[in-house]
């Protein structure tokens, strides 16, 4: 089994590292293409305004100066276009992709591009207990639970067009419960802050950040699971069409 590695956090992110690990105990052919840089929040953008460069690591690894999206695109359209991988991993995001946060998220836009292309794909992400921690967020849940989360998935009949979107709780591998396969909450969008400061010549400039988040999540979501000390499976799909409203809408224009 062919798999392909790539991120939003970067080339060089710790949680990649933890990927390839994991992977690693999956199958010994393993190629990495991720961002140079870290792509937190690009979501399923693409780079067309300026030329993309990929730099080559060894064998097997390469870094895009650009985003997710764009690093996927390069993988499957011209690093590995004579031999496609069979599965696509994700992450291991440093940081929740909960919620509303798979329509910010690179790491689960990356997934969306191999399922565009028809390829397994799996987006994995670790939830970590509190802001400001940088590199120092632990993802033993993530090395722990990795492997045991990811076989069912390899052979299971996945519809087309769909990923699985993956979250590890916040905490030590051995407080982890089990595993809950859940919908996808939403968040309340009160959430959002602006951080807003002046720079040394008196020019403001801002920040988005992420406040306490307040939810109300229904029974059996993402949010409610790993908040609850579970990993979280979430199947994802492509097909944005609400359907239900198609006939109302049509009547609309009669």
């Amino acid at each position: 089994m062919r798999i392909l590695l790539t991120n939003d956090d970067g080339y060089h992110a710790p949680g990649l590292k933890v990927l390839e690990t994991i992977a690693r105990t999956l199958s010994d052919d393993i190629w990495i293409v991720a961002p140079a840089e870290e792509q937190s929040g690009a979501g399923h953008s693409l780079t067309l305004s300026r030329p993309i460069r990929v730099r080559k690591h060894g064998e097997k690894r390469y870094a895009v100066a650009g985003t997710p999206t764009d690093a996927a695109m390069m993988a499957l359209a011209k690093i590995m276009n004579d031999c496609p991988p069979d599965l696509i991993l994700s992450g291991v995001n440093r940081g929740a992709n909960l919620a509303e946060d798979v329509t910010y998220s690179g790491t689960v836009s990356a997934a969306m591009e191999g399922a565009l292309g028809g390829i397994r794909s799996i987006a994995l992400s670790q939830i970590y207990s509190r802001e400001g921690m940088g590199d120092s967020v632990p993802f033993e849940a993530a090395a722990v639970w990795g492997e045991r989360v990811l076989r069912p998935l390899l052979d299971a009949p996945l519809a087309p067009r769909t990923l699985v979107n993956i979250n590890f709780p916040a905490g030590p591998a051995d407080a982890v419960k089990g595993v809950r396969v859940v919908s996808q909450g939403l968040r309340d969008y009160g959430r959002l802050q602006i951080v807003t400061n002046k720079d040394p010549r008196g020019y403001e400039y801002h920040w988005f950040a992420l406040g306490r988040t307040v939810e109300t999540p229904a029974h059996a979501t993402d949010l409610e699971a790993t908040a609850d000390g579970f990993v979280s499976v979430t199947p994802l799909h492509l097909d944005l069409t609400h359907t239900e409203s198609l006939d109302m809408l049509a009547r609309a224009y009669r």
